[in-house]
């Protein structure tokens, strides 16, 4: 199991959001039980509001979507929905990935590698 956990605001001028995505999906595909848990202004990529702006070529809400619906496990930081991002409190996605410290904290414990972006 490997769990990655993103940080940074999806759309921030960067490809940090992209590659964390493209890795956990390269993983995925090759067989890795995969985890993304979603901290701080990374929230916002698990919100349907977070539109991709004209200027970056990939949709990273769709992408993780895909990801999500493949069966890669994702859950998003409960507190960080209303302290985070640019649309706080404003829903996820999808209500079961609102999440705690105590998930992240078992899925560290449990996992062989963890990643950070």
């Amino acid at each position: 199991m490997i769990t990655i956990i993103l940080n940074h605001q999806p759309y921030d001028g960067s490809d940090v959001t992209w590659n964390a995505l493209r890795l956990a999906s390269t993983l995925h595909k090759n067989g890795e039980d995969v985890n993304i848990f979603l901290m701080n202004d990374a929230v916002d990529l698990a919100r349907d509001k977070t539109l991709k702006p004209d200027s970056y070529d990939y949709d990273l809400v769709s992408i993780l979507k895909k990801l999500y619906n493949g069966g890669v496990a994702l859950q998003a930081c409960g507190t960080c929905n209303a302290r985070c991002g640019i649309f706080k409190n404003e829903p996820y996605f999808d209500d079961k990935i609102s999440s705690t410290m105590h998930v992240l904290s078992d899925w560290v414990v449990k996992s062989n590698q963890v990643l950070t972006f």
